[in-house]
């Protein structure tokens, strides 16, 4: 069908020159007469050394002895600091240390959201406070979940640990998460103990409300024994008897 065209449209079908041969630049491996052919090891055995003069081979250490040794080092390092540190301490002239610590109570496991306020409030029931400090981080400014209470009396901090032991403290509202204060104080009394406490200071909220539902549910029971005997005079029968009356 080609032929047919007219030689304007045979011209765009018309085959190119052939591609114009060039001379390589280099010869062939097997062109090159100066390269040596193949061999083995064997000539160069001459120059290795003795294995009876080489040294032992070193062991490269794992990954957990590469761990274990960047702890012990880090520990070291810290002992050090430490020892350091405890040779310039003089607890006699700290310049940071202030109050009684016989009238301090230390407070741990605060919700980071508890206020000096609510402190406070809480704390305030078992006698005057004089100062309470809690302890934010000095760098990011956010609380540590712990703090130190201050009260005008050592008898006051007294019962205030034995409170907390026996009834403990609810700070806040947030009941879903159990916001507990708990307390720790080593220096008690061997007798301080709930009755001891309820006879110097009198009882605190939480015993009151344990008795008055301890109040109630006794009466509840005395009421429900009054039915069940006015029943049975009626003539009906009690769970747990085969007889009528």
């Amino acid at each position: 069908m080609t032929q047919f065209l007219p030689p304007n449209l045979l011209a765009l079908f018309a085959p190119r020159d052939p591609i114009p041969f060039l001379p390589q630049l280099e010869k062939l491996p097997h062109e090159k007469h100066h390269n040596q052919p193949y061999c083995g090891i064997a000539p160069f055995i001459r120059h290795f050394e003795d294995p009876r003069d080489a040294p032992p081979p070193t062991r490269a250490e794992t990954r957990e002895e590469r761990l274990e040794r960047k702890r012990r080092e880090k520990m070291e390092r810290r002992q050090v600091v430490v020892e350091a540190e405890l040779k310039l301490w003089d607890p006699h002239n700290d310049p940071n240390a202030q109050g009684d610590a016989f009238k301090t109570l230390f407070v741990a496991r605060i919700n980071y959201d508890t206020t000096e306020s609510k402190l406070r409030r809480e704390f305030e029931v078992y006698g005057p406070i004089k100062r309470i400090y809690i302890v934010y981080n000095k760098k990011t400014g956010k609380p540590r979940g712990y703090a130190f209470i201050e009260y005008e009396h050592e008898r006051d901090m007294h019962l205030t640990a034995i409170g907390i032991a026996n009834a403990g403290i609810v700070v806040g509202n947030e009941t879903e998460k159990g916001t507990v204060v708990s307390a720790a104080v080593h220096d008690l009394e061997r007798d301080a103990d709930e009755p001891g406490l309820e006879s110097v200071k009198g009882a605190s909220r939480h015993q009151r409300r344990r008795r008055e539902e301890a109040a109630g549910a006794e009466r509840g029971n005395e009421n429900e024994a009054g039915e069940g005997y006015a029943s049975n005079e009626n003539g009906y029968r009690m769970e747990g008897q085969g007889d009528e009356y």
